[in-house]
């Protein structure tokens, strides 16, 4: 127990030190060369779309699987679909809800999650925005049928979480994030998944989806397999997998988009799966949208000894070491193209650096315009407020780290234009 509580101690002190010595001073920033996403491990250069897509990009995702986000040790199919409760009548008769459960076995072992669905009644094969939330299905609408997780869920006062179980007094609680009546008055559809189901955001391998692909005897991912932002990945890519056999859903337009650590998220998501027709980052900063190299706000280290299971241990080696990495954000923004990409940051967000996700923005073009597609032709960050929308999509809203109307009108703007709508 002594010896628990020291360990405890230490890692409190190295989270404290490291938030402590946060640089948020431009000046302050560190010299640093970023690696070119058209050069090859060989010195080749990129010259066309088809050696981007040949071989340039299977070269960066390969990296990011190995040094930063971990790979997938294996296929998991759904073993079983099941729509739980459907309601055509949703929403004051605006919207058809369904609320669908994908089951996993493997391993002997069990996993199920949910997805929670609202679709314009007046739409045909919707197009949808597919987000996970941070506290269940049930705090993101004042719906009263809407199914409250049984999964561990971080514990919050305000909400009425404690014990890390979710109650009815946590319904409805993150409504302001969820521009829901816009979006299907719009014409789109919602999916959302509570992210606990798929993976429970502590650092503990032995639940959520990591078991169920363990080798014999294994009690940890190995320090090149998935974290948690991998098995989140994999989780979204497994509602695809679900939308390809739902009639009411157009597989084809699915915009997969994420806020802060599920912004990182969405963005690795869309990288291993070119299913996704679009993909959004909403203040995703450090191991997003951020360029790590700047060393502003959030970095690779205090991310990795805030939150250990996030990404493999091998990017544990880029602790304060940026300059080694042989990929940087930009490149994971890249592995998008030709697909159209959205980031979104806000003024006093300084901790997910907003200017570094702009510029990953910004350092990634190159790659698009091999494709003859318009990314972001200036160093100089927009106006607040006035968003960018090429096929890279930038915008920096007055406010805070959060998910506001303003930022759901961009995207569903940004979608209409790139999507054909």
């Amino acid at each position: 127990m002594k010896y628990s509580v020291l360990v405890l101690l230490f890692f409190v002190s190295m989270v404290i030190n490291a938030q402590n010595n946060t640089n948020y001073d431009e000046s302050k920033i560190p010299e640093y060369k970023l690696p070119d996403p058209l050069l090859m491990l060989d010195g080749g250069k990129v010259t066309d779309a088809n050696m981007w897509m040949k071989n340039r990009r299977p070269e960066i995702l390969h990296l990011f699987e190995e040094q930063v986000y971990g790979r997938i040790p294996g296929k998991l199919d759904i073993s079983s679909f099941q729509v739980v409760e459907e309601n055509s009548s949703a929403l004051d008769n605006q919207a058809i809800r369904k609320q669908v459960k994908l089951k996993f076995n493997n391993n002997n072992k069990e996993l199920e999650f949910h997805i929670l669905i609202y679709l314009p009644k007046d739409v045909k094969n919707a197009p949808v925005f597919l987000a996970y939330n941070f506290y269940g299905n049930h705090s993101i609408v004042n719906d009263k049928d809407v199914l409250i997780t049984k999964a561990w869920v971080r514990n919050n006062e305000q909400f009425g979480i404690n014990d890390n179980k979710a109650t009815e007094q946590s319904r409805g609680t993150r409504t302001n994030r969820w521009a829901i009546e816009k979006i299907i008055s719009s014409g789109f559809g919602l999916a959302t998944i509570y992210y606990g189901e798929v993976d429970p955001d502590n650092n503990d391998f032995s639940d959520g989806v990591h078991p169920l692909l363990y080798s014999k005897n294994q009690t940890k991912p190995k320090d090149n397999e998935w974290g948690s932002i991998s098995a989140w990945a994999w989780g979204l890519t497994k509602a695809m997998d679900y939308f390809e056999k739902d009639k009411d859903i157009d597989d084809s337009r699915v915009i997969v988009m994420g806020h802060s650590r599920l912004g990182k998220t969405s963005l690795w998501a869309g990288a291993l799966d070119e299913r996704f027709a679009m993909v959004i980052s909403n203040n995703s900063g450090c191991g997003g949208a951020a360029l790590s190299r700047r060393k502003i706000g959030e970095t690779v280290e205090v991310m990795n000894v805030r939150f250990p299971h996030w990404c493999c241990t091998n990017y544990d080696f880029y602790n304060s070491n940026e300059n080694a990495l042989p990929i940087d954000q930009h490149m994971l923004i890249a592995l998008i193209a030709p697909r159209p990409v959205y980031i979104a940051s806000a003024e006093k967000d300084k901790w997910a650096d907003p200017k570094g996700e702009y510029l990953s923005g910004y350092y990634a073009s190159p790659v698009y315009e091999l494709f003859g597609k318009k990314g972001l032709s200036s160093t100089e960050m927009p106006a607040v407020n006035h968003p960018v929308q090429n096929t890279i999509g930038y915008h920096i809203r007055s406010g805070k780290h959060d998910v506001t109307d303003f930022d759901w009108e961009q995207y569903i703007k940004f979608a209409n234009a790139n999507l054909n709508l």
